[in-house]
């Protein structure tokens, strides 16, 4: 990687110097020559910068990229349009963490399970599918316990101080927190306004933690609009968002902002930057249902591209014979949704071309 780099600065300094020499009969000035000089090792230096960066992950499966071994994510469809087979991943392809990490031009960071049989030089996905900010009905690593490996990891001094001033981090939960609540409660919103604020705050000390551990840069992912998920708009036949639900995600998304706000205020710059997923999602349903209704052949965005063939099944069900329980959308690359809660690469594409803006906010003071 390093090798690599440099070979690449040395190939640049060396194009740039050629064009230079055919111009000094032009301008024939010391001085120039020193400034161009030392506006190329400038530029050689920023992009030096920008491949040291890493990119630690903490989340549910929106971020995930393989730490949930034993589930879907690594049974086939998962995975057929990126890589080609499943790759742990809960989509047809790449997730939000694979965008902003090719977003960073670094590969996705090595989840912590493999942490010991994979380089790390890109950072750790500490993610995992099915959990939350607190304890949810899936066993998993709550967000609290994926930042004790973060801080064990740093405790191994796998990674020195300045690697991690120098790295990003991605926060994503809190939709299987509100699962979890709903199925507790039978579907009642009766104290959802207590739960989120528990959340809030659960999420402000995780953040506090995180840089306190020594990252800069911290990317906060709002929540997406959990009323369009497939999984409960099946029961209008994929017509339309469940907006009381709707309203939840926005109620948090906008607590979750303000929180965020004070965090850098209190810091005195900004090292949280949001990721509004919540509009992005909306944005993006809103355009592709806008091309439906000019093109009734193409896909409608709510429903999934892969689902089981009756409600005992999912998607990547399969038979005691091994034969096939579900079925798969002609063209996935036209979908938003993969299954039931999940996006699929097209989707998640969808909503990263929205956060571009937000996503170049990491990366300014590094440059």
């Amino acid at each position: 990687m390093v090798l690599s780099l440099q070979s690449e600065n040395l190939y640049f300094v060396m194009s740039v110097s050629a064009k230079i020499s055919s111009m000094v009969k032009q301008i024939p000035s010391v001085t120039t020559l020193l400034l161009l000089f030392f506006f190329i090792l400038r530029e050689v230096e920023g992009a030096e910068r920008l491949g040291e960066v890493k990119l630690f992950v903490f989340g549910d499966s929106y971020v995930d990229t393989g730490n949930l071994v034993n589930s879907i994510s690594y049974k086939p469809p998962s995975g057929i349009t990126f890589p080609g087979t499943p790759a742990g991943r809960f989509s047809d392809g790449r997730v939000l963490t694979d965008y902003i990490a090719s977003f960073l031009k670094i590969k996705s960071p090595t989840p912590y399970v493999f942490r010991n049989s994979s380089e790390l030089q890109y950072g750790i996905n500490f993610a995992h599918g099915g959990t939350g900010i607190f304890n949810t009905l899936n066993e998993g690593p709550n967000m609290t316990v994926q930042i004790d490996w973060f801080e064990r990891v740093i405790q191994q001094k796998i990674y020195t101080k300045t690697d991690l001033e120098s790295s990003v981090a991605l926060v994503s939960a809190a939709g299987n927190d509100y699962a979890t609540f709903l199925q507790r409660k039978q579907g009642s919103m009766r104290d959802i306004h207590v739960f989120t604020a528990s959340l809030i705050q659960q999420m402000s000390i995780n953040l506090r933690r995180i840089h306190g551990l020594g990252i800069n840069k911290i990317a906060v992912g709002l929540l997406e609009p959990i009323g369009c998920m497939p999984l409960l708009t099946a029961a209008s036949s994929y017509d339309k968002c469940l907006q009381p639900l709707n309203f939840i995600s926005q109620n948090y998304s906008q607590m979750l902002l303000q929180i965020v706000q004070e965090l850098n205020k209190e810091l005195g710059k900004p090292v949280f930057v949001t990721l509004d997923l919540y509009n992005s999602f909306l944005s993006v349903l809103a355009t592709m249902q806008k091309r439906r209704s000019e093109d009734p052949t193409l896909m409608n965005p709510l429903k999934p591209c892969c689902e089981g063939l009756s409600t005992e099944y999912y998607c990547g069900s399969v038979d005691e014979k091994g034969e096939k329980k579900y079925g798969l959308c002609e063209k996935p690359e036209f979908s938003f949704f993969w299954e039931g809660v999940h996006l699929s690469h097209n989707g998640w594409y969808g909503v990263y071309t929205m956060l571009y803006s937000s996503l170049r906010n990491l990366i300014q003071t590094k440059l």
